[in-house]
């Protein structure tokens, strides 16, 4: 891949969401995806790498229980983060002594990781803080000639970021909900594995705001939403309503359907905050899916995009 040798950044497809690449042992094109996003340079990439045997080059020590998972889900929406070996620069790892690590699941971003013979640090392929892109055409919206190259392969299937397990000492944690079930990790490992959204090692997608759409975000459970609804449209702001066709609302009310399954919410719930924005709704009332397999980091993505936002943001 010519225009990652030459340091450039592309954006291409993952079955997760795009992700905005660069040459992860490139520095300086590394310091170009964080200008691109305007992204804080103590934030952790991701490096993707094309199989597992690389992590090997990647990180310092592997435990077995990283072999385990990455036999089990990669190629696939899981990350792994590990110790650092050298060949893991600052700029990718924030400074931490910890490498993020993933295998993705997508024959276009395989491809170029072939081509290039080594891994890609990629971030979404959005602005630093905003609803992730999962077609061409969001990034195309977000970022357009700011990336040297944008390959189309179709609309992400996973459709939310991956989940990342820290490996990097001690028991095994969940840092980040994903497009692979906590439920399936512990099956695997043989074990329950905690979910710890505030930890001491720095993952991407930890702040407390993100994945924020421009309007305003409130969270409700199924049978709370039709009350919100009415209760914020009482105080004459403009409503939309996130959630499954299932849920009783007047007529009028601008609705952004999702599955009731938490896979199917997961897919389409960065598209749907999308189309929200569009229409310029004061406020989304976004319907919580069940507490279980991808339910659980779609609660995670809604959770972060209704928390305040930093001043500026």
């Amino acid at each position: 891949m010519e225009t990652l040798r030459r340091g450039g950044v592309i954006a291409l497809p993952t079955e997760t969401v795009y992700g905005l690449a660069a040459n992860a042992e490139d520095e300086l094109a590394v310091r170009r995806v964080f200008a691109i996003k305007g992204r804080p340079a103590t934030h952790p990439l991701i490096v993707h790498v094309a199989r597992a045997e690389e992590v090997s080059s990647w990180a310092r020590r592997v435990p077995d229980e990283a072999w385990r998972l990455a036999a089990a889900f990669w190629p696939g929406p899981l990350t792994l983060v590990l110790q650092r070996s050298a060949r893991a620069t600052d700029a990718v790892t924030g400074g931490q002594d910890t490498v993020a690590l993933r295998v993705p699941h997508h024959p276009v971003a395989l491809a170029v990781l072939d081509a290039l013979g080594g891994g890609v640090a990629a971030p979404s392929a959005n602005r630093f803080g905003r609803v992730s892109p999962t077609t061409a055409e969001h990034v195309r919206v977000d970022l357009g000639d700011e990336v040297d190259l944008l390959l189309d392969g179709g609309p992400c299937t996973v459709g939310v970021e991956s989940t990342i397990v820290d490996l990097s000492g001690g028991a095994p944690a969940v840092l980040r909900p994903g497009g692979l079930a906590v439920e399936e990790i512990a099956r695997v490992l043989g074990r329950e594995v905690p979910v710890r959204t505030s930890a001491t090692v720095r993952v991407s997608g930890s702040l407390a705001s993100h994945y924020a759409p421009r309007a305003g975000v409130v969270l409700a459970e199924p049978s709370e939403v039709a009350a919100r609804v009415a209760a914020l449209r009482a105080q004459g702001r403009s409503v939309g309503v996130l959630g499954p066709p299932t849920i009783p609302l007047p007529p009028d009310v601008p609705r952004y359907d999702v599955p009731e399954d938490p896979a199917g919410a997961a897919r389409l719930l960065y598209m749907r905050l999308r189309e929200a924005d569009l229409h310029g709704h004061d406020v989304l009332v976004a319907c919580l899916p069940r507490a279980e397999g991808l339910g659980i980091a779609v609660r995670d993505r809604l959770a972060r995009a209704a928390a305040p936002r930093p001043p500026g943001a």
